[in-house]
């Protein structure tokens, strides 16, 4: 009996419908209601009891998908026993630049000393990873992508406030005194300053003197109190829970909320795969994270 047919099987008996079948293992419903007719013909008996608004397991299909869940994950573990002890999981990841280095990169030692036997492959920069050419496992990206017929997950709600440097906010009572100081563009945030002073009533000043293509410069940029930059509260989590940058005005002006990363991954991803793996850490830190986890999708 084929493997492909099984792991189909699996997942719609597992999720209770084919569609959210079709959707793990990256087929059309139709392929999947095709490949379980051909598995109930190959094995002679009826395993999915079919109405127009459910999919329930016959008898016999609960007892197979019982063993053929002990059968995947007793192969996972051989697959994992053979490997030589020195031989480890490459993991490539894609990402945004800023998340990767603002973010990412400091919880990385976290995520290798439980996940002994991933090696994590990074590549970063503003495109998205299309996984056609199997480079990438998967993908952190800024700002929502394009119709996808990948798995796309909003990350968290970010907020967008003035940072700067300690010194600095001594000088910033209120939203007015921003008149006053240098304040750093970051031409990359899809909500500038011109969108901030809106949000807040007030009309944006002219030029600035300092603009970055790159969040993570602009951090820098304040943190060295050269100016103050607008900034996300999660991308700036290090520099603000050590104290270098402050957000003078959080709480005394408007903040602006918005989900800033997706992740995103081909829909047929194993689960237990280093990259269903490392999805469930992410996830799981981006817990603790400022805004917490993005609301479902409707």
């Amino acid at each position: 009996m084929p493997l492909s047919s099984l792991r189909v099987f699996e997942s719609a008996g597992r999720t209770g419908s084919f569609a959210a079948a079709a959707r793990e293992v990256d087929l059309s419903p139709s392929a999947v209601s095709h490949a379980i007719r051909k598995l109930e013909e190959t094995a002679g008996m009826q395993l999915f009891v079919r109405t127009t608004r459910s999919l329930e397991l016959t008898r016999e299909g609960r007892l197979l998908l019982e063993h053929v869940q002990r059968g995947f994950a007793e192969m996972q573990r051989g697959f994992q026993r053979a490997l030589p002890e020195t031989q480890v999981t490459p993991l490539r990841l894609h990402t945004a630049p800023t998340f990767a280095t603002q973010w990412l990169m400091p919880r990385v030692a976290g995520f290798m000393q439980s996940h002994p036997g991933i090696a994590l492959r990074f590549s970063a920069d503003v495109n998205y990873a299309t996984f056609d050419d199997d480079d990438h496992d998967i993908d952190v990206v800024y700002g929502p992508p394009t119709a996808s017929r990948h798995e796309v997950i909003p990350l968290v709600v970010e907020e967008l406030t003035p940072l700067c440097s300690p010194h600095l906010a001594a000088r910033i009572a209120g939203v007015h005194d921003l008149y006053n100081c240098q304040l750093i563009q970051s031409e990359g945030q899809s909500v500038q300053w011109g969108g901030w002073f809106s949000a807040n009533g007030l009309a944006t000043p002219g030029d600035f003197a300092l603009a970055f293509d790159r969040s993570s410069m602009a951090i820098a940029a304040a943190v060295d109190g050269l100016g103050v930059a607008l900034e996300s509260t999660l991308l700036a989590q290090r520099e603000l829970a050590s104290g270098v940058l402050v957000a003078p005005l959080m709480g005394r002006s408007t903040t602006v909320r918005y989900i800033g990363h997706y992740l995103v991954h081909p829909r047929a991803l194993d689960p237990h795969g280093a990259a269903a793996r490392f999805k469930r850490w992410l996830l799981a830190e981006l817990i603790g994270s400022p805004g917490g986890p993005a609301p479902p999708e409707a």
